[in-house]
């Protein structure tokens, strides 16, 4: 897989990607997302397993594909029956990235010669990666999502845990933005070509791996620490707003007190 400076779970549209966000420590692990569980009623079929696609239909495929392809990006079939193409991944990561500090960005000898210039420290920044950045990808049919989610991290020296990241397919469906993560296991490449080169029909998001649950081994020591002080931070002051709520309280009841008795205040 080289790159371009160029759901498993169900779907989620826009709206709900953009609702009920925190802005304390929650936003960095927690999303309040409520629970939509299947009523009883609900039976769906079991699904039939899909038929892997023959050679002779792999090949229709791609020649439709490259016929409708414009930007001289089109895939090229092997006599092995793989093929070969480009996919675009747009980034949208609302967190900072952790990266080496002081390492100069990767050049094209440390590509070829797979050097990784983030081992040669242990020093760590953090950083915004550009909203909605574009990276071309050229891989293969049988790259998986993890290893594009592996290759997009090492082309921008990110050190973070690969499991804190997930990639998304993007459709339009009914006048909605519809977004569903993808399985570690699936490959892009043919989710691409069965869509057609076309990206608004379909594209490709990286966005952080927003769970059910908190997947606390995806952080380093340092992360946790500083969650533990942020939610520190957050206890006292819901302490403080509690106590100040009681205490004004208490000062109605014992108000309204005195003047039940008929003693000034």
């Amino acid at each position: 897989m080289t790159v371009d400076s160029s759901m498993s779970s169900g779907y989620c549209s826009l709206e709900e990607e953009l609702e009920d966000c925190f802005f304390t420590a929650k936003t960095t692990f927690f999303r309040n997302v409520q629970s939509k569980r299947p009523s009883k009623n609900d039976c769906k079929p079991p699904e039939e397993p899909q038929r892997p696609p023959t050679l002779q239909e792999i090949k229709q495929k791609i020649e439709s594909y490259n016929a409708r392809e414009k930007n001289c990006l089109g895939m090229k079939l092997s006599e092995d029956g793989s093929y070969t193409g480009f996919i675009k991944v747009h980034l949208k990561l609302r967190r900072p990235v952790t990266v080496p500090a002081g390492i100069r960005p990767q050049s094209i000898y440390d590509a070829i010669k797979d050097v990784d210039p983030a081992a040669a420290t242990d020093k760590r920044t953090s950083f915004y990666l550009p909203l909605d950045a574009v990276k071309q990808l050229h891989i293969s049919s049988s790259t998986t999502v993890s290893e594009v989610i592996q290759g997009l991290l090492k082309k921008f020296m990110v050190v973070d845990n690969p499991q804190k990241f997930a990639l998304f397919k993007r459709i339009h469906k009914d006048g909605q933005v519809l977004f569903q993560k993808l399985s570690i296991a699936d490959c892009p490449l043919y989710l691409r070509l069965l869509a057609g080169p076309d990206t608004d029909v379909l594209s490709f998001v990286l966005k952080e791996n927003e769970t059910g649950e908190v997947e606390w081994d995806a952080f380093s020591i340092p992360e946790l620490q500083n969650f533990l002080t942020i939610l520190e931070k957050e206890e006292q002051d819901k302490v403080q707003q509690v106590q100040k709520k009681y205490n004004k309280f208490r000062q109605k009841l014992e108000e309204a007190l005195r003047k039940a008795q008929g003693k000034p205040a």
